[in-house]
């Protein structure tokens, strides 16, 4: 189930508010600690036909209370009168309210500063308070933070657990919450409307990742990182998988101790990993076996579990190098005889350098980091550039290859004064977007080389590793134009 998490500030518009939830969750959290002014909870609960817990958080524990302790205790006592299926009461003050009728109790233990690791010992505090169902809300950035609230949720237990992640990584825990067992899992009624900040809303768990079909048998795809182009993907493959009838969902995930995560999904039995630009060098340490070319990239951008271990590939270079060469075909010119400037510094820019040295261009290196530019130069044995000589060097193809590098004026930036018309612009930094500096070579008359296409072919070719299967054109369209 879902729980909608509502925090109106205004009495007037709260029944709107109530009544959206009801229409699109199974339950509906109301937050009294956001009104301006005290409401008539009874009046709210009535106006529905779904479940309520009725809750009301102090700043400490992420909430927006502003009045004393005392007038919280006496409106959460009033709240409990007036008949809501649930009450969420803090575990510190459980035993200052009595149980009155037939409401539930959800016995909340919360800390904004880190995972709790004493989970028994404050379940048992909670199951002596009382509780119906015991909850518990910390910070999630990482799949390893993620975990301890997972295990509460997931073992058997004598009550009910639930658990609220902290964080945009929350959706990891729900998205496994849902699969493991949780009663329900949070998420917030649409933008602007956050129980904290990043919390999903309703429309992303049902419009992204189909969460009412995910079962106990569902298989999980992990996908590095949460941004923008890590979103557009999960939509085209998760569309992909519901319509070819996969029980398959995507699991966004945030990295950070490689040793850790490998043992992680195995628990999870997680088989495929599709890998976030920024994380293309530091995932190929989880890679039992590499191909000798992808290797020689130093990036990988998809994982997949192997009866022989975990296997790394890099798409990108092969993606990039065939769109750059069927668009230098079309004006019959080749890249052995082209003056090839590579910009950045990272994974995807040793991945086309390595591409671009493949076919004997004259490739230069130039990346705001010059000792780390130094160093694949001399790896691929190609021209390094220091980075205050960028806008003196002469370029036929122009790759900026590097998430980290913004359009500007500032030390480490790229001034989009490096774009001549005479030059082919290629831009791999964070596909399938189109980025400021294709905008800025469009604008510059040169020939800008579509970003959309190259992703197109990158992730049709990960979803038949994957899968086996061929990736539908509906996915693509589902993926890049929904928001």
């Amino acid at each position: 189930m879902i729980c909608i998490t509502v925090t109106p500030t205004s009495r007037t518009l709260a029944k709107v508010d109530m009544l959206n939830a009801a229409r699109n969750g199974d339950i509906v959290e109301l937050c009294l600690d956001h009104f301006s002014k005290e409401p008539d909870v009874k009046d709210l609960i009535t106006c529905i036909d779904k479940p309520v817990i009725v809750s009301c958080r102090r700043q400490q524990d992420g909430g927006q209370w502003q009045g004393t302790e005392e007038e919280r205790l006496l409106l959460l006592r009033q709240a409990i009168v007036a008949g809501p299926a649930y009450i969420e009461l803090d575990l510190d003050i459980a035993n200052d309210v009595p149980r009155f009728g037939e409401t539930k109790r959800v016995i909340s233990f919360t800390r904004l500063d880190r995972p709790e690791t004493n989970i028994d010992r404050i379940f048992d505090e909670a199951s002596s308070a009382k509780a119906d169902v015991v909850k518990f809300t910390w910070p999630t950035p990482t799949l390893g933070a993620a975990w301890p609230l997972l295990a509460a949720v997931s073992q058997k237990r004598i009550l009910p657990v639930v658990g609220m992640g902290l964080g945009r990584a929350e959706l990891t825990f729900s998205l496994l919450g849902r699969k493991y067992g949780s009663p329900w899992i949070y998420a917030a009624l649409e933008r602007g409307m956050e129980a904290h900040e990043g919390q999903a809303t309703v429309f992303e768990l049902n419009e992204t990742y189909y969460c009412n079909d995910i079962n106990k048998k569902t298989a999980f795809v992990a996908v590095s990182g949460f941004g923008p182009a890590q979103t557009i993907t999960t939509r085209i493959l998760n569309a992909a998988f519901r319509e070819l009838d996969l029980n398959v969902r995507c699991l966004p995930i945030e990295i950070e101790d490689v040793g850790e995560l490998k043992k992680m999904l195995d628990i999870l039995k997680i088989r495929a990993i599709i890998v976030g630009s920024k994380h293309g060098q530091a995932l190929l340490n989880l890679a039992d076996q590499v191909d000798q070319h992808d290797a020689e990239s130093e990036y990988i951008n998809l994982l997949l579990k192997r009866d022989s271990g975990w296997h790394g590939y890099n798409t990108l270079w092969r993606s990039g190098l065939q769109a750059l060469e069927a668009t230098l075909k079309d004006g019959k010119r080749s890249l052995d005889k082209l003056n090839i400037l590579i910009v950045g510094n990272g994974g995807i820019a040793n991945s086309m350098v390595y591409a671009m040295t493949q076919r004997k261009g004259l490739v230069s290196i130039c990346g705001p980091d010059d000792k780390e530019a130094t160093r694949t130069a001399a790896k691929h044995g190609c021209r390094f550039v220091p980075y205050h000589n960028l806008y003196e060097t002469l370029a036929d193809v122009l790759i900026v290859a590097d998430p980290n590098i913004e359009i500007g004026s500032k030390t480490g930036q790229i001034n989009p004064t490096v774009i001549q018309s005479n030059m082919t612009v290629l831009d791999l930094s964070d596909l399938p977007l189109e980025t400021e500096m294709m905008s800025e070579a469009r604008e510059r008359g040169a020939q800008a080389l579509n970003s959309a296409e190259i992703y197109t072919k990158q992730v049709s070719a990960q979803f038949k590793a994957i899968t086996g299967k061929d990736l539908p054109a509906m996915a693509f369209a589902k993926g890049l134009l929904e928001e």
